[in-house]
């Protein structure tokens, strides 16, 4: 089984900038061999994926977030993380972290819902105008 607990959200002014975390616990697999991304969900849409890291330490972003967001992990504590910069309005939401496995995966990209086994119970994002 995998455990994920995020921190880090809180309320922000546009143009501003916050990092997010997950810490993982797995007490079966390896951390290392986990596909990890951060997903958003704003009230009354679509959960949508925002970045992934593969086990080989690539990384993807939606379209929307290329440029501002970040996303690495650190090994060694069995932690995810998500720099936001510049943040938006348009990207207020509640953030998951989530993670699978290579073979859940549809495709290269993996950023859909539905490809993902585990998941955090979320952090609260604002960013007023």
């Amino acid at each position: 089984q995998v455990q994920l607990v995020e921190s880090g959200g809180g309320s922000v002014q546009a143009g501003g900038s916050l990092r997010l975390s997950c810490a993982a616990s797995t007490y079966t697999y390896s951390f290392s061999n986990l596909y990890m991304a951060w997903f958003r969900q704003a009230p009354g849409k679509e959960r949508e994926g925002v970045a992934v890291i593969d086990s080989d330490g690539d990384t993807r972003y939606a379209d929307s977030v290329k440029g501002r967001f970040t996303i690495s992990r650190d090994t060694a504590k069995h932690t995810l993380y998500l720099q936001m910069n510049s943040l938006s309005p348009e990207d207020t939401a509640m953030y998951y972290c989530a993670a699978t496995f290579r073979e859940n995966c549809r495709g290269v990209y993996c950023l859909g819902p539905s490809e993902y086994n585990y998941w955090g119970q979320g952090t609260q994002v604002t960013v007023s105008s």
